[in-house]
């Protein structure tokens, strides 16, 4: 058990996420001088807009000629510089890119033009979303030295409201896996303790914004990849509602599963980068046209709170989240935080999803049943890098022996076979019937309450290396989030406490999942 003084400050953690303990023990501080300090504990920041945004913090401090664009990224780029041999976060960097964009957010500040939401905010990319210019591997070799000619729309809506793109940060290949380990390149570490995995797919852009190497970062979620690297290092990260954002230039991996999600170091500041990347886009079918409310317009200072701010909500506890195979000190972690909801006002209930159990083997074949035929365009002549053969056969199988890895190669042969003759009734069309009883009952249980909470993983961060050779070990390590995924639910997490287990204790996140296209609620609720 951490120390009873460490328990009450963490628990504090909860929904008022401001800032958490610096995992590396120094924290990029927006100052007029925009330096940092090694010896700082926690990130520091003033603003009269709102404490617990470092967004609306810059912004404030650009306007008011505090500091510049050009001092904020020369900063993080060199805290990259310090940090990254060990933590191995990103796979690309373009500075020369970056001192050039905040030069001209800076120019345009002087000539009093209007900026946009996010002028001057350090935005890491993951792999797997296209950057023009900028090297996309999605962490493959069979994509090694690809440049995409154009941006993901995500990306563009990020440069157009002033964000600059520091780089692009590690993954797991095609988004396959839960540790950052079956990338093709490095291995990614925790930063709250570096012999640690900061879970998967989109480990490199939780560590990223953890260890404060950029501001905020964009990942992906197929059953979990920005929820679990989100508890596993300490940060918000929010999976919105499918079809919230467009996938237009994000790598395919499960098409009918894929969102584009947000990582940050508050909940404001989730909600600012997620409401700029979302809405319609003509170029992504599944695009929604659902209006896009403005995540953050109802945040109130927290000198201005009630006693019970929360009073009159309905949370449901997920029962069959705190039972076998979830760790005891992450099960405490929930309750306290649970506890703390109360506090606040809520009125708690444990409520069962029947299906839940269901979730994680359905998500797993439908997702290699997705992924079998999304990566069959990687044949070397119509995509991916070639290995010359003396026949067409040759040239297939040689090019997608060489460029894909085991993790990869695997779940295409396991989509394969549940898509193949005999098999497809058994398993691609019973998985599809599941994947209809889950929704189901998260529309019952969602009818009855607010918001539905959960632990995100069912452990802290692993050993690397720890589960590595155990696929059902790695795998089973989604139970808490796939079946979201299958629902097409927005959930965010935020940290609510630490268990004793590494080098220093680690993070635990609390999931909270919300009806469909409630963003803006749940940010809402997770901001007080």
């Amino acid at each position: 058990m951490i120390p009873a003084s460490a328990a009450a400050h963490h628990r504090l953690l909860l929904l008022r996420h401001h800032h958490h303990p610096n995992p590396l023990h120094s924290a990029t501080t927006i100052t007029s001088a925009a330096t940092t300090s090694p010896t700082s504990s926690a990130a520091t920041t003033t603003t009269t807009s709102s404490p617990s945004s470092q967004i609306l913090t810059l912004r404030h401090h650009l306007l008011t000629r505090r500091t510049t664009a050009v001092e904020i990224a020369t900063t993080h780029l060199a805290r990259i510089r310090d940090t990254e041999s060990r933590l191995r976060s990103f796979l690309h960097l373009n500075e020369d890119a970056v001192l050039k964009n905040a030069a001209d957010i800076d120019a345009r500040i002087r000539r009093g033009e209007e900026l946009g939401p996010l002028a001057g905010v350090v935005v890491g990319v993951k792999d797997n979303i296209c950057t023009e210019g900028m090297e996309t591997t999605a962490g493959s070799r069979v994509l090694e030295g690809w440049r995409p000619p154009g941006d993901a729309t995500a990306v563009r809506r990020v440069r157009e409201r002033g964000g600059i793109v520091v780089g692009k940060t590690n993954c797991d290949e095609f988004g396959m896996g839960s540790s950052t380990e079956n990338s093709a390149f490095q291995v990614t570490a925790n930063p709250w303790d570096e012999s640690r995995v900061p879970g998967g797919s989109s480990g490199g852009s939780a560590a990223a914004v953890s260890a404060r190497q950029c501001m905020v970062s964009l990942g992906s979620d197929t059953g979990g990849s920005v929820r679990q690297p989100a508890s596993f290092c300490g940060v918000v990260g929010i999976k919105p509602t499918y079809g919230r954002v467009s996938r237009y230039g994000l790598v395919a991996y499960a098409s009918s599963l894929d969102v584009i999600g947000c990582f940050a170091s508050s909940v404001a500041d989730a909600g600012i980068l997620l409401h700029a990347i979302s809405g319609h886009d003509r170029l992504d079918a599944t695009s929604s046209k659902q209006e896009v409310p403005d995540f953050t317009s109802q945040f109130m200072p927290s000198d201005s709170f009630e006693s019970k701010p929360l009073k009159g909500l309905r949370v449901g506890v997920i029962r069959e989240t705190l039972g076998d195979g979830v760790d005891q000190a992450v099960i405490s972690s929930i309750n306290a935080a649970a506890a703390h909801l109360e506090d606040l006002g809520c009125s708690l209930a444990e409520v069962s999803l029947p299906s839940f159990s269901l979730g994680l083997p359905a998500y797993y074949v439908l997702a290699t049943s997705e992924a079998s035929s999304n990566l069959s365009r990687y044949d070397g002549i119509r995509y991916g890098n070639q290995v010359l053969g003396d026949e067409l056969g040759a040239l297939y199988g040689d090019s997608r022996a060489k460029g894909f890895g085991d993790e990869v190669k695997m779940r295409i042969l396991m989509g394969t076979y549940a898509l193949s003759a005999g098999y497809y009734d058994a398993y691609y069309k019973r998985a599809q019937q599941v994947r209809t009883m889950v929704k189901n009952d998260f529309k019952a249980a969602l009818v009855e309450h607010d918001f539905l909470i959960s632990p995100a993983a069912p452990s802290a961060a692993y050993k690397i290396g720890e589960k590595k050779n155990d696929p059902l070990a790695m795998y089973a390590g989604d139970i808490m989030t796939v079946n979201v995924n299958l629902a097409g639910l927005p959930a965010l997490v935020v940290p609510c406490g630490f268990v004793e287990g590494g080098s220093s204790p680690l993070p635990v996140g609390l999931q909270m999942i919300g009806s469909a296209f409630s963003e803006y609620l749940t940010i809402c609720y997770a901001n007080v």
